[in-house]
């Protein structure tokens, strides 16, 4: 029986799933929120699907030693991969990352629609097939942008060398006649002033992290275990790799000094 005051398990390759975070702790901020990110070896996107399943099931079986009632893919190339093979295999709630191309079709009148995503996900074509299923004259434009991790991962969320990128990946989507873009990638978030300038003010960012939190306070409700406590839930931030720049990405990110950090080594479980 899952205890419904146990705490919520959210995880990504990196720092990427912060923003994950926020959403769910804007939501449920009753709720005890235990964080992975595998900082040491991000990123996830241009690995092996069996490697990143690999990783995946390091850590679920470490959220399972921590008791949690619910794990929250912070990862769409964790959820591209491995998310179906996972779905049956452990005892707590699992809740994939949303794709948001739902929420892209609703601001798109031209049913034309970017992504931008890391490789895995774009090979996967989770997002063409999440379109396929809600309306068939939908077009996916997807691209993937490699060096957008390593750099957010590095802190350069601003900058000349990010602007150079950002121009270069944006101007792929002239003359495609998109008129949202879906962050599939949850590092994204992070850098949308900068993603907005570059493709214009008429196209619609859509963060696929704000439908993933309302699917699991969702689920949470539907199931009947939404915590009981009343105060502000505890955060547990636990990173493989770069404890004191996660610190520093998780103030600026969820605006608070009162997580805990643990360094964890994934690979023991």
């Amino acid at each position: 029986m899952i205890n419904k005051n146990a705490p919520i398990g959210i995880f990504d390759s990196g720092i990427g799933g912060l923003t994950v975070v926020k959403e769910v702790r804007a939501l449920l901020p009753h709720e005890d929120i235990i964080y992975v990110g595998d900082t040491a070896r991000v990123p996830y996107g241009s690995r092996a699907t069996e490697e990143v399943k690999c990783f995946m099931h390091q850590t679920l079986r470490f959220f399972a030693k921590q008791k949690v009632k619910m794990v929250v893919f912070a990862c769409n190339t964790m959820t591209a991969c491995g998310f179906s093979e996972a779905a049956s295999m452990y005892q707590f709630l699992l809740v994939p990352m949303n794709s948001a191309v739902k929420d892209a079709i609703e601001v798109s009148p031209t049913k034309k629609i970017g992504v931008i995503a890391t490789q895995g996900t774009i090979m996967n074509q989770m997002h063409s097939r999440a379109a396929e299923k809600i309306d068939a004259e939908v077009e996916i434009y997807a691209m993937a942008c490699p060096s957008f991790v390593p750099l957010i991962e590095g802190g350069k969320i601003r900058g000349n060398e990010l602007e150079q990128v950002t121009s270069e990946y944006m101007n792929e989507f002239r003359g495609s006649g998109i008129d949202s873009l879906i962050l599939g990638c949850t590092h994204y978030p992070l850098i949308c002033d900068i993603l907005q300038k570059y493709v214009g003010s008429q196209i619609h960012l859509i963060n696929p992290a704000k439908s993933t939190a309302m699917d699991a306070m969702n689920l949470l409700q539907s199931e009947q275990l939404l915590t009981a406590n009343e105060s502000m839930g505890d955060l547990t931030m636990c990173f493989s790799a770069d404890i004191e720049k996660a610190k520093q990405m998780t103030h600026l990110i969820l605006n608070t000094d009162k997580a805990k950090f643990n360094l964890i080594n994934l690979a023991d479980y």
